[in-house]
């Protein structure tokens, strides 16, 4: 892999209102900023390429089990890109280039590469629009090809010192095995913290940093995952398909996602903020009345009042809050 960050010459800045969305495409054409209102809300850098921004996985999200996998009766191997396992796609370190450009949208594609054994090219499309970001990926076949698509973001665990709060519920999640891969059983979702593929979900995530922001998360992908193991950063992904899905797939005897030369893959995401003012204690009210010369008796001493509970912040172990509290939302 290439290294973690690279020029500020070769970046894309798209502006729209009060945000500032950075590309990079030298970097896995990959979401290397977002500020919102001055607040920075994605991890800006890292000690690989996998551990920062928010970047694309083509042609498959998540692990690849021992890098190898099965397609119309052929063994393929891909390189160990964390060891044992392939992970995350071929072209998040790659170069993409850019194929238009505009103040507030920018489109950009790159070949599968080297690394996977089929021909094909995805395209991305990024746009900022009133008070969130849309984005889509598609693979466009040259060769048939089993195919996952996602987005890895990075988002910061504080804003502004406060701690994300994770609203989202799922019926299922994938089992995973004693390697941390899905067995392709689904069971009732764990408490967190979570490094868990989901599906059948309830409440589409959002993430709200409490008086700072407020972050909805919608895709048109079915499953999710969600890795909140870190101090410091909580990752929210949309994925066609769950990691390993090809494995998954072989072992029931069905085929995988694909795309062919008359079929692309896609996926669709959208984000949507909204600034949220932060909570001011109460003030007494102040007396306008002129103090009389002889004051009045004095009266019986009032209740001291009572305090607002503080805002509870979000620890990496606190399962989300239930469907019942967001719908009051």
């Amino acid at each position: 892999m290439t290294g973690s960050t690279t020029g500020e010459a070769d970046r894309v800045v798209l502006t729209r209102d009060e945000a500032t969305l950075t590309v990079d495409p030298s970097a896995g054409g990959r979401i290397a900023s977002l500020v919102l209102r001055g607040r920075e809300i994605l991890v800006t850098d890292g000690a690989s390429p996998l551990w920062w921004g928010c970047y694309p996985m083509v042609p498959f999200a998540g692990r690849i089990r021992d890098g190898r996998f099965l397609f119309r009766g052929r063994a393929y191997k891909v390189p160990l890109t964390m060891p044992p396992n392939a992970i995350h796609g071929t072209v998040f370190d790659r170069a993409w280039q850019v194929t238009f450009r505009g103040e507030d949208r920018v489109e950009l594609e790159s070949e599968l590469g080297p690394d996977w054994p089929f021909r094909g090219r995805v395209t991305q499309a990024i746009v900022l629009v009133p008070g969130g970001l849309e984005a889509t990926l598609t693979v466009e076949a040259t060769d048939a090809m089993p195919v996952v698509l996602g987005w890895h973001p990075w988002f910061r665990r504080e804003v502004d010192g406060i701690a994300a709060e994770l609203d989202f519920e799922a019926h299922a999640m994938y089992a995973r095995d004693s390697s941390g891969l899905p067995t392709g059983a689904t069971i009732p979702p764990t408490p967190r913290p979570w490094d868990d593929a989901f599906t059948d979900i309830v409440i589409p995530p959002r993430l709200t940093w409490p008086g700072v922001l407020r972050l909805d998360l919608r895709s048109t992908a079915p499953f999710w995952v969600v890795f909140d193991e870190r101090d410091d950063a909580i990752c929210v992904e949309p994925q066609t398909a769950p990691p390993d899905a090809f494995n998954l797939a072989a072992v029931v005897g069905v085929d995988p996602p694909m795309a062919a030369p008359d079929h692309p893959a896609t996926i669709a995401m959208a984000w949507r903020w909204e600034r949220l003012a932060r909570r001011r204690p109460a003030e007494a009210p102040r007396d306008a009345t002129p103090t009389p010369a002889v004051p009045p008796p004095a009266p019986s001493p009032a209740p001291s009042p009572k305090r607002a509970p503080a805002a509870r912040r979000a620890t990496p172990s606190k399962p989300p809050r239930t469907r019942r509290a967001r719908s009051r939302q």
